[in-house]
């Protein structure tokens, strides 16, 4: 299990600046070694991607599907093995952890058959004008710790099937997954072709500012994206930006409370509240508001809280202890100022990370732990007398990553949602995120999308081939 190499160039590597713990969550001491790369390993990363694209940019599209399908066939196989060791790094309950391995053997699969079409803008009888797409070359992928390995998959499977090299660099509190993930990814590609450097501080700025990097995909804050898009403007790096996300739920007065309640915890509440685009404000009709907000909290003392790999586990620790800190200023911010906790509100008296799901009431717009992401167990549920007032509050964060709103009047919730300012707008549900459908956000949460043939393309840099068919003579 501790026997953990970096991957350069088709080859296994230990890191030149030696090695760092990586700490298991649910017990707050560290369970294993990591790497620590060099940032003269990282350039031979970058050469040695930058060498493999020289061959693979030629690749067709069945061998980049049979290699991706190859891969996903591994990803199922050593599923178990792998969910355990996202358990041990991030914390997640066993059951959730397999599912994200699961789901990416589907986005793999999905990514494996995706075509890159060929645009016929005009063809007549003096001249065929089309419009290709050509893979960019190095891209780098730098990848958080709340989903470590689904969103590596993510970044790295459209970049290969577009016929790109890759360079990864997952977040060194959970970067081993991602270091098993690149080791079954190179069983089946070129070497050069997939690499990664693991360490904790450093590169981030090296990857951004590389000149041999054409493109950066980065999950994360928005405030390194900043930092990403700022050091990346010397070589005019293409990026794809998936950043903070503060996402406002509206509940239409009306709304049977236990037709949406569960749906609603769970969008909250999905993997600790530690997702981008969990469900992070709730806006209830003042009508409705105590029912709503005591069957949350009916939901969330129903939890067990506990180790990732215990049986009976739903609900694991915070990832990581800042993380925990800020989630608890946050609640204690806010029941300074009048707020009602109605169930949680204090980290557990164990070892490891753990607080319990929060429902807090009595808060509003203006309040921390409304106003920034908390990205973490505590769901602060807002009052609201006016639809369009709720709509108003909703928009008015910077950030604009997805928003939902909920009711039985379908009419009326997706003309609601309509107006969200937000990449995503769900009805009735809320961070539903599938293969085939773009994602990403707007405002401060990014730009650039994720997943189906819009993803796909980010990955690509545009030819217009232009031919005049009558030869000169």
């Amino acid at each position: 299990m501790n026997d953990f190499r970096m991957l350069i160039d088709g080859a296994q590597v230990a890191g030149e600046s030696g090695s760092f713990d990586v700490i298991n969550p649910a017990t707050g001491a560290a369970f294993a070694q990591c790497p620590a790369g060099s940032l003269a390993q990282l350039n031979q990363a970058v050469d040695a991607a930058g060498n493999a694209f020289k061959q693979w940019k030629h690749s067709t599209h069945e061998d980049r599907c049979k290699r991706l399908h190859a891969i996903a066939d591994d990803l199922e196989r050593e599923a178990a093995e792998l969910a355990r060791l996202i358990v041990q790094e991030q914390g997640k309950p066993l059951a959730l952890a397999m599912s994200e391995v699961m789901g990416s053997v589907v986005w793999t699969r999905y990514s494996a058959e995706q075509e890159m079409p060929v645009e016929l803008v005009e063809d007549n009888a003096n001249q065929r004008i089309e419009l290709h797409r050509k893979p960019l070359g190095v891209v780098a992928s730098i990848t958080p710790w709340n989903w470590p390995f689904m969103i590596a998959v993510w970044h790295i499977m459209p970049a290969l099937r577009a016929g790109n090299c890759v360079v990864s660099k997952p977040s060194s509190l959970t970067p081993l997954s991602t270091l098993r993930l690149v080791e079954i990814i190179a069983r089946h590609v070129p070497k050069g072709v997939i690499n990664i450097v693991t360490g904790e501080r450093g590169f981030g700025g090296a990857i951004a500012t590389h000149p041999n990097i054409n493109k950066i995909v980065f999950t994360g804050s928005t405030p390194t994206g900043q930092s990403v898009m700022r050091a990346a403007a010397g070589n005019l790096k293409r990026l794809t930006l998936e950043l903070g996300g503060n996402d406002a739920a509206i509940v239409l007065p009306g709304t049977p409370v236990e037709a949406v309640v569960e749906d609603i915890f769970k969008a909250a509440f999905l993997n600790m509240g530690q997702t981008c685009s969990a469900l992070k404000r709730l806006y209830v009709h003042e009508s409705q508001y105590d029912a709503f907000a005591e069957a949350l909290a009916a939901i969330a003392r129903r939890q067990v809280v506990g180790d990732g790999l215990e049986p009976g586990t739903d609900f694991g620790p915070v990832q990581n202890l800042d993380q925990l800190e800020l989630v608890a200023v946050l609640v204690e911010d806010a029941r300074a100022q009048g707020a009602r906790v109605l169930t949680g509100g204090e980290r557990l008296d164990r070892p490891g990370f753990f607080y319990p799901p929060t429902i807090v009431t009595g808060v509003t717009d203006g309040q921390r732990l409304v106003d920034e992401e908390q990205f973490g167990p505590v769901l602060p549920v807002i009052a609201y007398s006016d639809v369009k007032d709720a709509l108003r509050r909703a928009n008015a964060s910077d950030m604009g990553l997805g928003g939902s709103v909920w009711g039985t009047d379908l009419e009326q919730a997706q003309a609601v949602a309509g107006e969200l300012e937000s990449g995503v707008a769900w009805v009735n549900c809320h961070a539903q995120i599938q293969p085939n459908t773009p994602f990403g956000g707007s405002k401060l949460s990014g730009f650039g999308v994720e997943f189906g043939l819009e993803g796909l393309l980010e990955f690509t840099t545009q030819q217009l081939k232009f031919v005049r068919k009558a030869v000169p003579q």
